[in-house]
C-alpha cells in the first residue's frame, strides 16, 4: 500500500512537471493572451531600431542629473506587427524608461511569422541613453 501511494506522488509529480513544461514557448499578459517567446522570423522595427531611437526624447529630468544607460523592456508584438503591451525589465529612471515605453508604442514592426503564419510574440529591447 505504500509503494502504491509512493507511485501515485511520483506519477502526479510527473504529469505536473510535463504539463508545466508543455507550452514553453508560449508566454501570456495579464490579459491571458499567448505570445511566442520565439518565432522563425521575429518581428523588425520598420525603419529599423533608429526609428525608435527618433521618437525619443531625452527627458530634461535625466538630462539635469545626468543621467546615461540602457533600458530594457519586452514588448508584446501582435500579428499585424502592432505594439499590444511594453513592460519594463529594468530601468534607469529620469523618465527614461517612461520615453522609452512611449516610443516603442507608437513603433510599427514587421510581423513575426512562424510556419508561414503571422503569430504574436514577446520581444525583448533595449534602449541606449547617452548625453553627448
Amino acid at each position: 500500500m505504500v509503494a502504491i501511494s509512493k507511485l501515485s506522488i511520483a506519477l502526479m509529480f510527473f504529469i505536473s512537471i510535463s504539463v508545466s513544461l508543455g507550452n514553453q514557448n508560449n508566454l501570456s499578459t495579464n490579459e491571458g493572451e499567448e505570445y511566442l517567446a520565439f518565432a522563425e522570423k521575429m518581428p523588425e522595427p520598420v525603419g529599423g531600431l533608429p526609428a525608435i531611437y527618433k521618437l525619443i526624447k531625452y527627458p530634461e529630468i535625466a538630462k539635469k542629473a545626468g543621467i546615461e544607460g540602457k533600458v530594457y523592456v519586452l514588448a508584446f508584438i501582435n500579428e499585424n506587427g502592432g505594439v499590444d503591451d511594453v513592460k519594463v525589465v529594468k530601468g534607469i529612471g529620469g523618465g527614461c524608461d517612461e520615453a522609452t515605453v512611449k516610443a516603442v508604442k507608437k513603433t510599427k514592426f514587421s510581423p513575426a511569422t512562424a510556419e508561414g503564419k503571422n503569430v504574436k510574440v514577446k520581444m525583448s529591447l533595449q534602449i541606449q541613453f547617452k548625453l553627448k
